[in-house]
């Protein structure tokens, strides 16, 4: 417990720290009053006239799935058969679309909580990952190669335990502070939504969705502050982590994946980890495979799409994030750290 205690006070009173928290805060504030000042409530002129035009882009879109029945029974009017519609017309069936037009979709200068809230949630888990990743690199390559952690070692000379002791102090506080950041970002904008906009509809479907899409992104946050915390450790830096990740990027994201596409490669999406984030996050993620289809995709027939979902990409972040945070145990074990 003491060393917890030590190792949370060391945490704190990091400038690295204390200065991301500022621009976490400084984020959060110019998005927030952006927000405020480009939203107004709406009149109910305004939300009348949304309401019609909703209504009319429904009507619209099951006069569409109708005329598409009616060219597969050969029913459509001579003047309608150049119209293009799909060779499945389920694909454009209004009942099995995620997601009809509402009024809010047609408010201008209104913001409407129900439909903005998760993508100001992406936005609230990518700052986060940045954070916990930059964070977690900075507190542990900033102290072996200070030499803070041979004076650490001295005092409690019992190495996986001190490193245990730094990872766990760190994945606490960034849970702690996701979780404040999570409850004061989102609260704001509710409360904009209130004063300002519109909150849209909140009912149990919007909120569990939400929730997903949350719990998802909290999980990626620790495990991109493990992953900061392990590539440092193995390269005793903090600048060990951050190149790392720039040479992968560089190297593999866009080198690699230019080469695959020039040899028109199968799937080359399947071996990129920003593939597996996405479909974790997203829960399902759809890519494109160039030769699925003998005709490149052109046409009715072939489907040259291919979808991911959540769990392959769960079981990649898991798999990496294990492999360097116990490569980093092993090596700090036996290394000399002097």
């Amino acid at each position: 417990m003491n060393l917890v205690r030590a190792e949370l006070e060391r945490l704190a009173a990091r400038r690295f720290v204390q200065l991301m928290l500022v621009l976490l805060v400084a984020a959060f504030g110019i998005t927030a009053a952006t927000t405020l000042a480009n939203s107004h409530r709406p009149t109910v002129a305004e939300v009348s006239d949304a309401q019609r035009q909703a209504a009319d882009a429904r009507r619209d879109l099951e006069l569409g799935y109708e005329r598409c029945l009616a060219r597969e029974r050969g029913a459509l009017p001579t003047e309608e058969v150049d119209q293009y519609y799909p060779a499945n017309c389920s694909e454009i069936d209004p009942g099995r679309m995620e997601r009809l037009p509402v009024a809010a979709d047609f408010l201008y200068g209104v913001f409407t909580f129900a439909q903005e809230a998760r993508p100001l949630l992406y936005f609230l888990i990518a700052f986060l990952v940045l954070f916990g990743f930059l964070v977690g690199a900075s507190y542990i390559g900033a102290d072996l190669n200070s030499g803070g952690v041979v004076n650490l070692l001295l005092w409690r000379p019992a190495r996986l335990s001190v490193l245990g002791a730094k990872l766990g102090t760190l994945l606490g506080t960034v849970a702690v502070l996701a979780l404040v950041a999570s409850a004061a970002y989102l609260g704001t904008f509710w409360l904009i939504a209130q004063a300002a906009g519109q909150p849209g509809v909140l009912d149990d479907e919007f909120w569990r969705s939400l929730g997903v899409i949350w719990g998802r992104g909290m999980l990626l946050v620790l495990l991109a502050s493990a992953v900061g915390f392990a590539i440092a450790t193995l390269g005793r830096h903090t600048s060990a982590a951050l190149g790392a990740v720039a040479a992968y990027a560089v190297l593999w994201e866009l080198g690699a994946r230019l080469v695959l596409t020039i040899l028109d490669a199968r799937r080359p999406d399947q071996l990129m980890l920003s593939s597996y984030l996405q479909a974790w996050l997203t829960g399902r993620a759809t890519f494109w495979d160039s030769r699925a289809c003998p005709d490149g995709g052109i046409g009715w027939v072939c489907d040259p799409s291919y979808v991911m979902t959540w769990r392959p990409g769960l079981v990649v972040l898991l798999v990496v994030t294990l492999a360097l945070t116990g490569a980093a145990f092993a090596v700090f074990r036996r290394r000399d750290l002097v």
